[in-house]
């Protein structure tokens, strides 16, 4: 390893018009440590000069006074010479500068312009968009398909989590990539903090919406599972997405077909008083304006969970999302 040699009132110019001091040490001093030699073994400089040598700190000539001793912050630059090679009249040739950097140089990092893109949003101040290299129509390349949301919305007990896992199942089994977002597996982790009033409906199907989006701009074909009873919200969601990206997929089925089903036997402890706000009971169901697809089961028209999975895949295929 070569010596770290530190510079002295005593010493004289350099040929860089810098004044050089040399004093051997043997372990790193704070001027080296400022100037980034402590780990001078992993470079290309040191690997080039296996020989011992001196490692020569300079400072500027301006700010060098003799009765003061020479701060850490004064070095600028340093020379890495052959010992041997200073004999032999050709040290000229054998040390390479090794310029300092100055705290207040812009460097390769240096996020100096990206100050005028801070946005504040909601009660999020100061905040940065990071753009990646990686895109989403790089990631949609890669799975062969495109990204995109499937909402299917209904009345509880309409079939919408059976349609949901027979839809996710018949895509996989085309080699696609699905993920099913059910609203009442969210509640038990992300939206466990939320009720069923009517804000926390809201903020529960904007929170379902968001991870929806982030999903979709992965290239996954998300299948969100949820009663979601307003318009309004349905529609804020949509708007979270590119044109032709968010599919409504209305489960029209019965209030009365709903209720004879009670599977969770919910509309039950409705009926008895003992749930406040039910859907379809104390509390409304907004049907969707313009959706993209309406799946019925009324009368003796009872279509079967992957028949109706089929109808969504049809229009997926239609559409051209089942491929990059």
């Amino acid at each position: 390893m070569s010596t770290v040699k530190l510079l002295s009132p005593s010493c004289s110019t350099g040929k860089f018009g810098k004044v050089e001091c040399r004093q051997s040490v043997t372990s790193p001093s704070p001027a080296v440590e400022n100037l980034g030699f402590s780990k001078l073994r992993a470079t290309n400089v040191v690997r080039s000069y296996r020989s011992p040598g001196s490692l020569v700190l300079c400072h500027d000539r301006a700010k060098f006074n003799s009765r003061k001793p020479i701060t850490a912050k004064e070095y600028t630059s340093a020379f890495l010479i052959d010992d041997r090679a200073r004999n032999r009249k050709c040290s000229r040739n054998l040390f390479k500068p090794i310029k300092a950097k100055n705290d207040s140089e812009p460097s390769c990092t240096d996020n100096s312009k990206s100050f005028r893109k801070m946005s504040n949003i909601g009660n999020s101040t100061n905040i940065l968009w990071h753009e990646c290299p990686v895109q989403n129509r790089d990631r949609q390349q890669l799975l062969q398909q495109k990204g995109c949301v499937i909402w299917l919305t209904g009345l509880s007990g309409s079939g919408k989590s059976t349609i949901a896992c027979a839809l996710s199942q018949s895509l996989h089994s085309k080699g696609k990539l699905t993920y099913i977002l059910d609203g009442d597996n969210i509640r038990h982790g992300l939206n466990r903090d939320l009720s069923f009033r009517a804000e926390d409906r809201s903020e529960n199907i904007r929170r379902i919406g968001e991870v929806a989006k982030l999903f979709a701009d992965a290239g996954v074909i998300c299948i969100t599972s949820l009663i979601s009873p307003y318009q309004k919200d349905r529609d804020a969601c949509r708007a979270l997405l590119p044109e032709g990206s968010f599919i409504e997929v209305f489960i029209d089925v019965p209030l009365h077909v709903c209720e004879a089903r009670d599977p969770k036997g919910l509309y039950k402890l409705a009926r008895a008083g003992k749930i406040k706000g039910f859907t379809g009971i104390d509390d409304p169901y907004e049907p969707p304006l313009g959706c993209e697809i309406v799946l019925q089961q009324k009368g003796s028209d009872c279509k079967s969970p992957k028949d109706m999975a089929d109808i969504v895949i049809s229009y997926l295929e239609k559409s051209g999302h089942l491929k990059a």
